[in-house]
């Protein structure tokens, strides 16, 4: 453990960051940042090439990673066998759900096998993919322990949860505090000094269980809150009430009140995931989350919501919504990133084509995408005036909303990026 600790306090220790994707390039590049040399290790051979060739597909920064690569503190490759050659190996892979919202572990799993082929002693094992709590000590600790490797003395395991937020100015890995828990006391030790090389303050758990119960809670909090707002939302339409308004209003008291918005459904790799694992694992204890099974079933309704309000507003214009032509602004899950994944306006998306819609988007930041084997790309915006109906499903900053209003038949805006913008033309959540 000591020697360890001294490779990691003189940025000696060479650590591999499994999984390239939003947490582990970003990871990567800032413990190659802070001196330390880096393996990361991907299976995806494209992605790998990519992050060689210093082209970074995530933050932007390609000229960091160039010269992260020209140093050669950073290093990509899809070649497990590096693991031997290591001191710290970081586990960044995706934890998404199957077609049943039940937990797909497969990832974790599959790691997990390839770091217990290349364990040697005194490596520190840290896994950050959100996940149910109990993963790191029922899946990942029983494969590693064995009698020739006791956890604490020959192998350091612990949990960190991730916690990037795409598109955040204000906020990102190397000043967003980090929670670590580890198996036993000399795990949270070390994996605490490692992280903070990087980032500001770490904060000890008991047990990797507490720490991935905290990561769940944080995106429990906000699945709920969002949950709530977005039901308001549709009571306050009824009422002839804005929920923009009501909320301005509320966010001006300075305590026991904290800013949500509605929006057209949840989106991203949290929010609309990590709730149900704990959904799953409840179920093992005899228990029922019943907030977050109705927070789901609220947030999971408000693309058929949307679309309902684009039927409505049609039906002003006597018109139908089959074969009626819309426009889709910003097919990403929030504003001013390049991220789809889980976003609700591929729900929308699936709604409207289902129902007959002519379907057509835009967006600044995804040239094209495919859905259900047709790709779309994105069109301009010199023809809003040819839609019967704009939809604005991502508030992107560079879109100039009163001019979209102004040529605009009729907006469906879900995002409330027009509420400051008196029009009859405009129906907005």
């Amino acid at each position: 453990m000591q020697n360890l600790k001294d490779k990691i306090k003189a940025k000696q220790a060479r650590i591999a960051v499994i999984g390239l994707g939003y947490v582990g390039l970003p990871l990567a590049m800032e413990y190659a940042a802070a001196g330390f040399t880096i393996v990361g290790i991907d299976s995806n051979s494209k992605r790998v090439a990519m992050v060689n060739q210093g082209d970074d597909y995530i933050l932007n920064q390609s000229e960091l990673l160039k010269k992260l690569i020209k140093t050669q503190k950073l290093q990509a490759t899809t070649d497990y066998t590096q693991l031997k050659t290591v001191d710290a190996i970081l586990i960044c892979v995706p934890t998404p759900l199957n077609k049943n919202r039940e937990p797909d572990i497969s990832h974790i799993e599959f790691v997990t096998e390839h770091v217990a082929g290349h364990l040697k002693k005194g490596q520190l094992i840290v896994l950050e993919s959100t996940t149910f709590p109990g993963t790191t000590d029922e899946v990942i600790l029983p494969k590693l322990a064995s009698e020739k490797f006791k956890v604490g003395e020959d192998f350091f395991l612990a949990f960190s949860p991730e916690r990037m937020d795409p598109g955040n100015k204000d906020f990102n890995l190397n000043n967003t505090p980090r929670i670590i828990g580890g198996v036993t006391e000399k795990c949270t030790q070390i994996a605490k000094l490692l992280y903070e090389q990087v980032v500001p303050k770490v904060h000890t758990a008991t047990s990797p269980r507490a720490a991935e119960m905290a990561k769940l809670l944080e995106n429990i909090f906000r699945n709920v809150n969002i949950s709530l707002i977005n039901e308001l939302a549709i009571l306050c339409r009824k009422m002839g009430i804005s929920i923009w308004e009501v909320i301005e209003l509320a966010g001006t008291k300075p305590y026991g009140f904290m800013t949500f918005y509605p929006g057209p459904g949840l989106g991203g790799h949290c929010i609309p995931i990590d709730p149900f694992y704990l959904t799953w694992k409840a179920r093992e204890y005899d228990f029922n989350t019943r907030f977050i099974e109705i927070a789901g079933e609220i947030n999971y309704q408000m693309p058929y919501y949307v679309v309902s309000l684009v039927i409505e507003g049609l039906s002003q214009q006597k018109k139908a919504l089959n074969g009626a032509k819309v426009l889709l602004l910003g097919v990403t899950y929030k504003k001013d990133i390049d991220d789809m994944r889980e976003s609700p306006a591929l729900k929308v998306v699936e709604i409207l084509l289902r129902k007959g819609a002519k379907l057509d988007y835009n967006d600044p930041y995804i040239p094209q995408f495919e859905f259900n084997g047709k790709t779309f790309k994105s069109k301009s915006l010199d023809k809003i005036a040819d839609y019967d109906a704009v939809v604005i499903t991502a508030d992107h900053s560079e879109y100039d909303y009163p001019k979209i209003v102004k040529q605009a038949q009729l907006v469906i805006d879900s995002r409330g990026a027009t509420r400051d913008i008196k029009s009859k033309k405009v129906v907005a959540l």
